[in-house]
């Protein structure tokens, strides 16, 4: 039936996609602690609820560090799945992971761009 070698690229291309989305979560999120700590501070609320939120805030930053790095290593495991499969390339699946890997590009560090 289907091609097990589509099927690989399909959960592949999935891992690119919910990688990427998840790093601009933590992004956004970061932002809004970021606010949400300013405000605090700027209505003279208690040193201690300061104090938690910038250690909620220390963890959604750690994450987007590693989201990134995961998503490095997601990104170049389908292009290379994709490079060793070129016979696919008129199959939509493999159309469809050419298009992820482009869209998690701007996710990406620079250095990994090569």
């Amino acid at each position: 039936m289907a091609d097990p070698r589509i099927r690989q690229i399909k959960i592949k291309t999935g891992v690119v996609k919910r990688i990427a989305k998840e790093k601009v979560v933590y992004e956004k999120e970061v932002d809004q602690q970021k606010n949400r700590i300013q405000k605090l501070k700027d209505e003279g609320q208690d040193e201690h609820t300061i104090r938690k939120q910038e250690e909620v805030l220390q963890e959604s930053l750690m994450m987007v560090p590693e989201c990134q790095r995961r998503l490095v290593k997601a990104h170049t495991d389908l292009k290379n799945t994709l490079e060793s499969e070129q016979d696919l390339a008129e199959n939509e699946d493999y159309i469809a992971a050419q298009q992820a890997l482009k869209d998690a590009e701007p996710q990406l560090p620079e250095a990994s761009l090569e």
